[in-house]
Formats: C-alpha cells, sequence, structure tokens
C-alpha cells in the first residue's frame, strides 16, 4: 500500500491491518508493539489510545480475522442454492485461500497454540469462532438433512486442511479435503 493510501486508512484499521501482516508472517511473540508502530505509521501513543495493551490489540485481530473468514465463506457460496454446493464451496474458499502468498495457516488455530495457554481470552476467541463455523456447516447438513455427525465431519476436514496447508506448503490439502467431503456427503444421504 502506498504511504498516501495508508493515511486515507484510519488508523485503528492500520494498526490492525499491521499487526495481523506481522503476526501472520513471524507470530504473536516475535512481534512488538515497536514493530506494529513502524509497519502501521501509528504512534505508540495512538495505538495504546486505541488497544490498551498486546492483548487487546490479538483480540481485534482475531475479531477482523474472524470477519474475513465470514465474508470469505459468504462470497464463495454466494449464488449457489443447495446446502451441499455450498458445503463444498467452503473447500473451494479453502483452496483460494491456500494459494495465497500470504496463508501461514489459520491465524485462530495459530494463536491458539502460540498463546493457549498464556491467555484464556484468545482461547475464548478462538473457540467462539471455530464454533460458529461449526454452527454454520451444521445449519447447511440440517438444511441438507443429513446427520447432525456429518457436520462435525465436515468441519473436522475444513479445519485439517487448514493444518495440513500450512504445514505441506501446498493447497493439496483443499482439494484432497473436499474430496473426502463429497463422499461423506454422498454416503451420508445414502
Amino acid at each position: 500500500m502506498a504511504a498516501s493510501e495508508n493515511t486515507a486508512v484510519d488508523p485503528r484499521e492500520r494498526v490492525i491491518r499491521a499487526a495481523d501482516e506481522l503476526f501472520n508472517a513471524y507470530g504473536v511473540h516475535a512481534v512488538g508493539m515497536d514493530k506494529v508502530r513502524d509497519a502501521a505509521g501509528v504512534s505508540l501513543k495512538k495505538i495504546y489510545s486505541l488497544f490498551p495493551s498486546k492483548e487487546a490489540l490479538i483480540l481485534a485481530v482475531l475479531d477482523d480475522r474472524t470477519r474475513q473468514w465470514n465474508a470469505g465463506v459468504a462470497a464463495r457460496t454466494e449464488g449457489l442454492s443447495t446446502p451441499r454446493e455450498k458445503l463444498l464451496a467452503i473447500f473451494d474458499f479453502l483452496l483460494e485461500w491456500f494459494g495465497t502468498d500470504e496463508f501461514r495457516g489459520c491465524a485462530f488455530i495459530n494463536a491458539y497454540g502460540e498463546l493457549g495457554g498464556e491467555l484464556p481470552s484468545v482461547v475464548e476467541a478462538v473457540r467462539k469462532q471455530k464454533c460458529a463455523f461449526q454452527d454454520y456447516v451444521a445449519g447447511l447438513v440440517e438444511e441438507l438433512g443429513g446427520p447432525s455427525q456429518l457436520a462435525a465431519q465436515l468441519a473436522i476436514l475444513a479445519e485439517g486442511a487448514q493444518t495440513t496447508a500450512a504445514i505441506a506448503g501446498t493447497a493439496q490439502a483443499a482439494g484432497d479435503a473436499r474430496s473426502a467431503a463429497e463422499t461423506l456427503i454422498d454416503q451420508a444421504l445414502g
């Protein structure tokens, strides 16, 4: 982003974006508030007036990631008419995301792994996002007329694909998970 564009964006948004990019690239512990300041072009005084602690900033980043996730899934399922198509489109969304340069795994899984033992607020935020996703999948499975365990199975496939893709460094896990999802859906509906 050009400097003139950067100053046109709300300071809170600049800080969240900068922190998100840095946390994603280096991990939360490795990023100090001074690095966020430099990347966002916002003074530490202003950052701390917006986010009273690094924990508050981490939670704001996770909240923004929730918004990004929901928007990405919604965009990928827009215009699809059947629950089956929408369920499979989740894996198409993952395939697109895994192919981006900034993909380093799921921010929620990464944050939980790095901070779950020390910040209960992060654990709560991660669980909230994961539960919301599972509820979304469960709603589609219910519309489809499938058994409730199918929702858990499909959610686990999506979560596992994220971890596998991050570790393997390839998007193939999304395609593999989509194929497995098709098999599970077809078998569950008999």
